[in-house]
């Protein structure tokens, strides 16, 4: 058995917008394809060049999309959380940018796609992004590295001009 130590460098800032009005502004950056048909066109693709045609169909000019999103604020208020909270997490990525990864550090795949979470708080609206570069430093790999830091520079750019 394998240990390695990874250290999550987490980036963070605070928005005095509305809760709506970062999500949205968020949501604009990134390609939010319909994913049971992604997913269908996906594995249709024959070859390389096939799928690289469905995922650049997908993501938006940045060359991200979205995967998946966690609505944690109704799972929050659900379980009684007062103030009606507002938390959202956003899984998003290109499969083309983590293959890139993944062929350098197999474990890149355990990282990508990432994770943005806003999240309403006292002090107003709170986008986070943990740094794919962050997870990849232990490995060493230098060419993964400047991928990882292409990916985390995009990300803060959206966030930086959502909030």
């Amino acid at each position: 058995m394998q240990t390695r130590q990874v250290n999550m460098q987490r980036w963070s800032i605070t928005s005095p917008k509305p809760f709506d009005v970062v999500v949205a502004s968020v949501e604009e950056a990134f390609g939010r394809p319909n994913m049971g048909e992604f997913a269908a066109n996906m594995a249709a693709a024959k070859t390389y060049e096939e799928m690289q045609t469905v995922v650049r169909a997908s993501i938006s000019e940045i060359g991200l999309m979205e995967f998946m999103r966690l609505d944690q604020g109704a799972v929050l208020a659900k379980a009684g959380v007062d103030s009606d909270p507002k938390s959202v997490r956003l899984i998003i990525g290109n499969p083309l940018i983590m293959q890139s990864m993944a062929r350098l550090v197999p474990d890149a795949g355990s990282y990508a796609p990432v994770t943005v979470l806003i999240d309403q708080r006292a002090d107003g609206v709170h986008l986070s992004y943990d740094e794919m570069a962050s997870s990849l430093a232990p490995y060493g790999n230098a060419d993964a590295l400047r991928i990882a830091r292409d990916l985390d520079a995009k990300v803060k750019r959206v966030l930086e001009s959502a909030s």
